[in-house]
């Protein structure tokens, strides 16, 4: 089995504590996100995982847990995101350079095949257009090259919890708008080929938009044959059902939680902060579950 570690909410930035609990009791407990009633035991024993996919913006507060996750069996990997957006965008995430920063170093305790670089979601707006973006992935990739292999990228997506964020921006004068045009070509392919320059292989993550005329494939943010290059191990080569039609990851057990990251990103689709706030007052270290105080 392979565990998620969250797509639903940043794990290691806001709920290490409680993670490392878990994993020293060997189990959690994850509610239905659309059946809150409906709860299902994930056991967390290293002979059951086979491997942990962390999804994160800010692993720090997890580093001095790694050795110890070594130590115990477990195998993982790290889904990096680093945009180095604006604060009206990004309202908590940490100093870009702090992060850049971060990512080097557990590239040289880990190693890089075990840290990939997310620069999503693209967002195209009055103050991030594409001069903006062919700037900013560029710097980033120079600093990153040789301490990764892997970059995924995707445009940002509509979602509904998105939409209602974006007319929120929009009142404070950030207007977004559709790829579209050959600016996004252009951008593409400096992208494409700013990436391979860097040493990086790229792909993009469940895009609706064929980007490989580009030169970006599509990916797995969760992948099989990514995963034996780097563990040595099989895994199920089976496509997740549970996500969307474009998302070509293989299946594993999200124990995150929605409407519980406290980045505060103004465009995510996993929550909002003032709800990540109030859920907050619901998350005990002791529980098994991320949010409720039960047995």
């Amino acid at each position: 089995m392979i565990i998620s570690a969250s797509r639903r909410t940043d794990i290691p930035a806001f709920f290490t504590e409680w993670f490392m609990q878990r994993i020293r009791e060997g189990y959690c407990t994850v509610a239905n996100p659309f059946n809150r009633n409906q709860i299902s035991l994930v056991s967390l024993d290293p002979q059951n995982v086979d491997v942990i996919v962390f999804w994160t913006k800010n692993p720090r507060p997890l580093l001095k847990y790694l050795p110890e996750l070594n130590e115990r069996g477990y195998r993982f990997y790290f889904q990096y995101t680093i945009t180095g957006y604006p604060r009206l965008l990004e309202q908590n995430v940490p100093a870009l350079d702090e992060m850049i920063d971060l990512f080097i170093q557990i590239a040289g305790d880990i190693g890089r095949t075990k840290v990939i670089w997310r620069y999503d979601p693209i967002i195209i707006s009055n103050i991030t257009d594409y001069n903006y973006h062919q700037r900013q992935f560029a710097y980033i990739a120079e600093r990153l090259a040789g301490f990764t292999r892997r970059v995924m990228i995707s445009m940002v997506d509509d979602y509904r919890k998105s939409i209602a964020q974006f007319k929120r921006l929009q009142q404070q004068g950030v207007f977004i708008s559709e790829p579209a045009g050959m600016e996004f070509v252009d951008l593409m392919k400096n992208i494409a080929a700013t990436a391979r320059h860097n040493g990086f292989e790229i792909f993009s993550c469940s895009e609706k938009i064929d980007l490989q005329p580009f030169g970006i494939q599509p990916g797995k943010c969760i992948d099989g044959q990514y995963i034996k290059s780097i563990f040595g191990i099989d895994v199920s080569q089976q496509k997740d059902p549970y996500q969307r039609r474009e998302c070509g990851c293989v299946r594993s057990k999200d124990i995150g939680a929605y409407d519980t990251c406290l980045h505060g990103c103004n465009y995510c689709y996993a929550g909002t902060l003032e709800s990540a706030l109030k859920n907050r007052k619901n998350h005990f270290i002791d529980s098994p579950a991320l949010l409720g105080k039960y047995t």
